[in-house]
């Protein structure tokens, strides 16, 4: 189990793929891990695959009892350096993808393309997060459940699919406290509504058709607002990369082979 450790709280990552070429970063959301990417490692297996913990969640530390957004985008920084990468794809997924729209914005030397799944450039309200933060303080991320998984998944998949759902439970109830309630701050105080417009590496947008925590007009207002960026809808909610992994796998892969280091 490999551990970054070089002047941040320890990040655990994966890497796995092809031993050549072009890498490609995966960053979980909130309440999960680096297991979350697993309905993509085979169809991304041609690249360098480099998958990590957010702080907090997982085996990665949390470190200071609180951080930002731009704190998370560092940690991917420190995450590359540590491996040797010097440009890479990144993929994020909800607070993963508020981590990729700074790190576009931020630090474009090192992102040959960025893909935003099921996010926002402001996500909620703070009345809310700062709600689900007293929640979660009280009884745990198991309180959570199983409202939260109702939001990441459609009624027909929780059905379908119990045994994904049942992975994700297991990940939520995983997750420290702390852990949680520092990035869900982060979340809430998060607003990149101000730079989004300065990203220019190329941009995939993934929504989610039945999400309602980063809804498809979300999703359409982020491409919009970044140059040049692509749009893709799913038939999924919030998780999209598993309740919907054929057709997202479809899209990303399509992106990625556009896209060659310059």
């Amino acid at each position: 189990m490999p551990f970054v450790d070089n002047g941040g709280p320890r990040i655990r990552y994966e890497r796995g793929g092809a031993a050549s070429g072009p890498v490609l970063v995966f960053s979980n959301s909130l309440g999960t891990d680096l297991s979350l990417w697993e309905p993509q490692l085979r169809a991304f297996d041609g690249y360098g695959l480099l998958r990590y913990d957010t702080r907090g969640h997982g085996a990665s530390a949390l470190g200071p009892p609180s951080c930002t957004i731009e704190d998370l985008g560092r940690d991917v920084l420190r995450l590359l350096d540590a491996c040797g990468v010097e440009r890479a794809h990144f993929c994020g997924l909800s607070i993963g993808g508020q981590i990729g729209q700074w790190l576009g914005a931020h630090a474009p030397e090192r992102f040959l393309s960025v893909t935003l799944c099921n996010t926002a450039a402001h996500i909620g309200t703070p009345e809310t997060w700062n709600a689900r933060i007293e929640f979660v303080r009280a009884g745990g991320t198991a309180a959570l459940l199983p409202g939260l998984l109702e939001r990441w998944f459609s009624a027909p998949f929780r059905q379908a699919a119990p045994d994904a759902v049942a992975r994700a439970e297991a990940m939520v109830r995983a997750t420290g406290s702390d852990g949680y309630t520092a990035l869900s701050a982060a979340v809430r105080d998060n607003d990149a509504t101000a730079y989004v417009g300065t990203i220019r590496v190329p941009v995939l947008v993934v929504a989610g058709r039945f999400d309602r925590v980063t809804t498809p007009a979300d999703g359409r207002a982020l491409a919009e607002a970044i140059p040049g960026a692509r749009y893709v809808e799913v038939p999924a909610a919030h998780l999209s990369n598993i309740e919907a992994a054929a057709e997202l796998n479809a899209a990303l892969s399509a992106f990625l082979s556009e896209q060659e280091p310059r």
